[in-house]
């Protein structure tokens, strides 16, 4: 992850029941149902791909994401390699098994893409993170029914130009792209979330291999 792709990421995922669209409601009633909802839980788990695309190049990675109040968050990335991005709240942590190095980063030191995910199940506020929300009707859907909002992240607006989050009509976000300044995007897709699932405090909690050389970082992975 370079330097460059350090931005705020804002994800509120899913309230049930409402349907979303132009003509139900308005953007702001529709992200304060979505803030509702996810501040309402505890823990979540979805599948996630990543995919970058800059430079000439497109690169995607794959695996299972789960987020747990207070702030833990774990990535296992499966495709196309192994790696561990994992927080505990305070500090992070990103490791590719089979390497002789692990980065260690401070949470609120953290200039990181993934690291605001932390802050999906508490009390943010959709409209407080993203300036200029609003709906994206230029924008289509990856999936029929859903609804695209654009914003820009009110902290990182020297890295990122727009937000684009895709809400299904569950008002779930099933996808995030960043468009960043330099011409460059990073979407994250996330299918099968499942919400208070059960998930050890354990499982946000790593301890360099033996030998492993730890390197102090902003930003984690590559």
């Amino acid at each position: 992850m370079t330097k460059s792709k350090c931005v705020l990421i804002l994800l509120l995922l899913g309230s049930l029941g409402v349907s979303v669209s132009a003509q139900t409601g308005s953007v702001q009633s529709l992200a304060e149902a979505v803030d509702r909802h996810y501040n309402a839980l505890q823990s979540l788990q979805a599948k996630f791909v990543e995919t970058y695309r800059g430079s000439g190049i497109q690169r995607e990675e794959s695996g299972t994401l789960w987020l747990k109040k207070p702030g833990k968050m774990r990535w296992d990335y499966t495709s196309p390699r192994q790696k561990l991005f994992v927080s505990d709240g305070k500090t992070a942590w990103f490791y590719v098994p089979g390497e002789a190095r692990v980065q260690r980063a401070p949470v609120k030191k953290m200039d990181d893409l993934r690291s605001p995910l932390r802050y999906l199940l508490g009390k943010t506020k959709l409209q407080k993170e993203l300036a200029g929300l609003s709906l994206a009707p230029d924008i289509t859907p990856t999936t029929p029914g859903d609804v695209v909002l654009r914003g820009v992240p009110r902290h990182s607006r020297d890295q990122i130009s727009q937000v684009l989050l895709e809400i299904t009509p569950a008002h779930q976000i099933s996808s995030l792209r960043l468009d960043q300044t330099d011409g460059s995007t990073t979407e994250f897709r996330f299918t099968e979330q499942k919400e208070n699932v059960a998930v050890a405090d354990s499982s946000f909690q790593f301890s360099p291999p033996a030998g492993a050389e730890v390197i102090d970082a902003e930003d984690l992975g590559n």
